[in-house]
């Protein structure tokens, strides 16, 4: 027993030499596509049969799919902290969607990248600081922001604004033709909905892409945090579930249910823009030059009216949404760089959202990097073959999440799930059971006290890099 457990950290502590710094290729671009409540099981490379990706099953293609990817938290606004500063849940002043305004203290890797002298911008949910809390995108590393702030308004793709910061300040911009919800009369609701003719994902789209036109002579940092598929719960503009889509598209005579027509609407649009995405940068002669990612911020949602069952969402994972079992952290994470990454690739390596932020170091060159839980995954990225043990701390390598009193812990293939620190631990082996099925706790009680002494060590202040 012991021996596998030395096997395992093995594994898990993984260190890369310098010498693979991706600051060997002349600063390329980076664009990060963080999509909202998309399922491990929602794009056909990892094995959705029903909703049709076919720009993300390219992509795949062409580059690398990561099979153990985490994100930051099973729910939304702590997991975009963990992307933003590279500190898992344990080091995080917030395990759930409370409100949390981003503070001077949290390093970022917009930060990071300007240091770098790359343009940083982004789209899409922030929910990290409201206008006029010092909160906002561009007093954390961001010259350009364009979306959401504030994240209960985040999940109407028909608002009367959006918000647009650049400089020192944010200001609205007017959706043209969309007006106020709230009409107590259903008839003057629907109207209402029908009326509305300005989808925000599409003005995110369009701004996302004229930053990449003005800053296509220097290296940029683009985040495309859209917002699809999450639901909006008060009612879409189709037909009032919550999938808000501008048409069911190729779903619309399916005898399926309307939110799923509208969920999978909703997939294949966020599609759609990836595919747009690339053939810009394909225009523009920047592909060779840009490496792009895509994951989601957590596992599938089982909201306005959507079934996560129904389309599998969560594929052959146990949990969804607001679960610390693998269905609610573990999500599909693709990336592509021509002439960098192997096409047609696969790791099953476990990384997680709190290791980007090391990897953009590596990718610069940068070696300062304030204290935080992230280890670099671009030589994997690369095909690198001298991928080695290291003597990292344990808490650098144990994969960690949390959810309010819920935790949860990855060592090599086996995953421990408990919830709460009063709470005796599960444990799963996820090679011989990846739907966390059969909790075998009791016959590897060693594994289980390496697992209980992390989630006590684990909130304690993070390692240096």
């Amino acid at each position: 027993m012991l021996r596998f457990v030395a096997l395992a950290l093995a594994v898990c502590f993984v260190s890369f030499p310098a010498s693979l710094s991706g600051a060997e290729v002349d600063k390329p671009n980076v664009v990060f596509i963080y999509a909202d409540d998309l399922g491990y099981g929602d794009v056909g490379c990892f094995g959705q049969k029903m909703i049709k990706t076919p720009h993300l099953d390219q992509m795949a293609k062409d580059g690398v799919k990561l099979t153990s990817f985490y994100a930051g938290c099973t729910v939304c606004r702590p997991s975009r902290l963990v992307l933003w500063t590279g500190k898992h849940l344990g080091h995080q002043p917030i395990n759930d969607n409370k409100p949390y305004t981003m503070q001077p203290s949290d390093f970022t890797l917009a930060e990071l990248m300007k240091q770098q002298g790359y343009a940083t911008g982004g789209v899409g949910k922030w929910a990290l600081g409201t206008p006029g809390s010092g909160g906002e995108p561009i007093y954390h590393g961001f010259d350009f922001w364009c979306g959401y702030l504030d994240q209960s308004n985040a999940h109407n793709y028909y608002p009367t604004y959006l918000w647009k910061c650049e400089g020192d300040q944010c200001q609205k911009i007017p959706l043209e033709g969309n007006v106020l919800m709230g009409d107590k009369n259903p008839q003057d609701r629907v109207a209402k909905l029908d009326s509305r003719v300005t989808y925000s994902h599409d003005v995110m789209t369009k701004e996302a892409f004229d930053f990449i036109r003005r800053n296509q002579d220097k290296p940029f940092l683009l985040h495309l945090h859209w917002t699809l598929p999450h639901a909006n719960n008060q009612g879409g503009r189709v037909t009032g579930n919550g999938s808000e889509v501008p048409s069911y598209g190729r779903y619309k005579d399916k005898d399926w249910p309307e939110p799923e027509k509208g969920y999978a609407a909703m997939v294949t649009y966020l599609d759609s823009s990836v595919g747009e995405l690339r053939a810009l940068l394909n225009e523009l002669d920047l592909e060779d030059k840009t490496l792009i990612c895509f994951t989601s911020d957590n596992g599938p949602h089982k909201e306005g009216g959507h079934d996560v069952d129904f389309f599998d969402s969560n594929g052959p994972l146990r949990g969804f949404k607001r679960s610390v079992y693998e269905g609610g952290i573990r999500v599909p994470f693709i990336a592509v760089w021509p002439g960098q990454i192997p096409p047609g690739t696969e790791s099953g390596m476990t990384f997680n959202a709190y290791d980007v932020m090391a990897t953009y170091a590596d990718l610069t060159g940068t070696t300062d990097l304030p204290q935080n839980d992230g280890l670099s995954f671009l030589p994997l990225l690369l095909g690198k073959k001298e991928i080695k043990p290291g003597l990292r701390l344990p808490n650098q390598r144990i994969s960690y999440s949390s959810f309010n009193t819920w935790e949860a812990a990855r060592l090599g293939k086996m995953k421990a799930v408990r919830r709460a620190p009063d709470q005796p631990c599960q444990l799963y082996d996820l090679e011989a059971d990846i739907g966390e099925t059969n909790d075998i706790a009791k016959d590897q009680p060693e594994i289980v006290e390496i697992m209980t002494n992390f989630m006590a060590e684990a909130k304690k202040k993070p390692n240096a890099p």
